[in-house]
């Protein structure tokens, strides 16, 4: 049993399930990741083993057909994940937030309707607040969607604008979409809508009014396909609206981020675990002057620090989970574990890198994927920058001066 990253006082249930997971990883992920990856090929046949070990309905009620899991145990599926192959993990990870924001914020209607297909991974979710000339600004969202009352149709909105940066935007068959409505309020985040926008798998025009181009080519993060989504006269039911009522998708959306930066964090914590086991693996195989380069001083530290940041973001993550379990707000902390454990990776990546010398540089090596992949949660959910703000922000609210 590997020493680092292990979480006390998990259930029998959790930690069967990740005992499941962990071996799924090791059998059908790590042995052909390399190859999907380099192909940038879809992995169908994971993730189909994936809807049979009931991993999309993790988190749903059982009400509606899921396992009812907390998002500590979310979290840590995702860290096994991760250590296989980042991009299986994004797959489900916007499906999560999606699930989440639905079982949090849905009507009951909307509940009966999504949850038990998307339990069942018949209907995937991505989600949608990003625009081309939008960076961590969400309240200043272009993308609109208009009234349409007494149109007649059955259609409540029209919706107009370009979205950018949807994982699974191919994919998926189900968008939550933040968009601006004109509600009168004089603050702009007020004016934000989430839609629950259905649509047919595929690229170019997938409805009338919406297309999905095609995948954008990326550094790494390969397999998983990221898109555009561009809306041009889409008419919608005011039934998708998510919850029923329009102004509250900006808290529905920070909801969601907020299960998404603890997910990153796990994701994180699951490329550094794999570039640490990889690292050692070589430095114990590898010799140098007439001994493995583990016993050289020079490495043998580089691991132990590695080894320890490991264990730290691993931390920060379950404390981030278990908080947001207990119900009680954790902004703050899954802006911590995001940072520290997006930080760490980058750093544990690199010097794994360096430990493999010129072999890491080559293609037929691991590590050189994991070094296309970790730069990605440094941006991903908010860049490090970004966890700053909402971090000294808390701070300073919670030991607010009295002088």
């Amino acid at each position: 049993m590997a020493r680092l990253a292990q979480t006390a006082g998990l259930t029998e249930v959790q930690s069967e399930i990740l005992a499941t997971v962990r071996d799924f990883v090791d059998k059908e992920i790590i042995p052909h990741a390399q190859e999907l990856e380099h192909a940038d090929t879809y992995p169908s046949e994971i993730v189909e083993g994936m809807k049979e070990m009931g991993l999309f309905g993790l988190t749903i009620p059982e009400e509606y057909g899921g396992l009812g899991e907390s998002l500590l145990t979310y979290a840590l599926v995702v860290e096994q994940i991760a250590r296989g192959w980042m991009s299986v993990s994004g797959v489900i990870n916007t499906h999560f937030i999606v699930a989440h924001m639905i079982s949090r914020h849905g009507t009951e209607e909307q509940k009966q309707h999504f949850l038990p297909k998307m339990a069942t991974g018949e209907i995937r979710g991505s989600f949608s607040m990003s625009e081309p000339d939008l960076g961590s600004d969400v309240a200043a969202i272009k993308t609109r969607a208009k009234r349409l009352d007494g149109s007649g149709d059955g259609a409540a909105y029209v919706i107009d604008g370009s979205k950018m940066w949807l994982t699974n935007g191919g994919t998926s068959n189900l968008i939550a979409l933040l968009v601006k409505t004109d509600e009168g309020a004089e603050k702009a985040h007020q004016n934000l809508t989430t839609f629950l926008v259905e649509k047919p798998e595929g690229y170019g025009e997938v409805a009338p009014g919406l297309s999905i181009p095609g995948k954008i080519d990326k550094m790494g993060y390969k397999g998983v396909d990221t898109t555009e989504a561009v809306f041009d006269g889409y008419r919608i039911s005011g039934d998708a609206v998510l919850g029923g009522a329009p102004g509250k998708g900006f808290a529905q959306m920070m909801d969601g981020v907020e299960v998404g930066r603890v997910n990153v964090a796990a994701r994180a914590c699951g490329i550094a675990i794999r570039a640490f086991e990889l690292a050692v693996e070589y430095a114990q195989q590898r010799k140098t002057f007439g001994k493995p380069i583990a016993e050289h001083q020079a490495i043998a530290f580089k691991l132990a620090e590695m080894g320890t940041k490991v264990e730290a973001a691993h931390l920060m993550m379950v404390n981030a989970a278990r908080l947001k379990d207990s119900g009680e707000r954790n902004d703050v902390e899954a802006g911590m574990a995001k940072l520290i454990a997006s930080e760490y990776c980058a750093e544990v990546t690199q010097e794994a890198f360096r430990i493999h010398g010129g072999y890491g540089y080559s293609k037929e090596y691991e590590i050189e994927r994991l070094m296309r992949e970790a730069p990605f949660l440094l941006i991903g959910e908010g860049t490090s920058e970004i966890q700053k703000t909402i971090i000294s922000r808390g701070l300073l609210r919670d030991y607010r001066s009295r002088g």
